[in-house]
């Protein structure tokens, strides 16, 4: 080796730590500031998501509070929302569960502050007002032998005109024939899109209202999705296990 050549080898190891250190800080930035990867990890928002899938979460949506951000920016000790703006009714939201404002939820927007919502029968209620509701294909999966499942299904729409399928397995019980529920300011009432398998605003002891600081952003893409039960690590299993359909679905 010349004496020429050590200089330049130093300097092309100085810049290859840059580009390392530029990239991470990159990716840091995204995923404060703008996107955040999450996974599915039960079905209670099926068939909108589906165990196995991969969403980007946007993070700038309703602004920033201390429960969106990233460790070990969490830890800072502020109250309310940066930049805040508010979701619409028909969102898909992750959250923190209030009850120990660490758990990650996923359910959609459906009652705003002041909204009075109930579940009748099995048909949802808004300011006393029952929503469309119309009856769409069977959604139909495989159980853990096999054997095809069919599930009712149905397009309900929201006030505002958001449309998404909902899926049912019956009118009884109580997640069905709820008290009415009165949103306080500051709060939003979620509810998962296959209801008779969801626990969420229904149930005030482990979801319950949810505070608006506790949102983490709004579902955006699906950029993966694998069958339940598949690892998504094992990449010579893609070929017959990932849902190639469901690949960058807009929510």
């Amino acid at each position: 080796m010349s004496v020429t050549d050590k200089p330049a080898a130093e300097n092309s190891w100085s810049e290859t730590v840059k580009v390392v250190v530029q990239a991470l800080l990159l990716a840091l930035v995204v995923r404060t500031l703008l996107f955040q990867p999450f996974n599915i990890p039960s079905g209670s928002m099926k068939s909108t998501l589906l165990v196995g899938d991969y969403l980007f979460v946007s993070k700038y949506s309703y602004g920033y509070s201390r429960f969106s951000l990233p460790w070990p920016l969490d830890g800072l000790n502020f109250s309310g929302r940066i930049w805040g703006s508010e979701p619409k009714r028909g969102d898909v939201v992750v959250f923190k569960l209030p009850k120990d404002n660490a758990t990650d939820y996923i359910k959609r927007v459906i009652g705003l502050p002041g909204d009075r919502i109930q579940v009748k029968q099995g048909l949802l209620h808004i300011n006393g007002e029952p929503v469309k509701v119309e009856a769409a294909e069977p959604f139909v999966e495989n159980d853990f032998y096999g054997v095809k499942i069919k599930t009712r299904a149905y397009l309900e729409t929201l006030p505002g005109g958001v449309t998404h399928t909902i899926l049912k397995r019956e009118d009884g019980g109580f997640q069905n024939n709820t008290p009415e529920y009165v949103v306080p300011a500051g709060h939003y009432f979620m509810m998962g899109d296959n209801r008779d398998n969801s626990q969420d605003s229904r149930f005030l002891d482990a979801v319950g209202y949810v505070p608006y600081e506790n949102l983490i952003g709004k579902a955006r893409i699906v950029f993966f999705s694998i069958d339940e039960g598949a690892q998504a690590w094992q990449v010579w299993t893609w070929p017959w296990e990932v849902r190639w359909k469901r690949l960058f679905g807009l929510l």
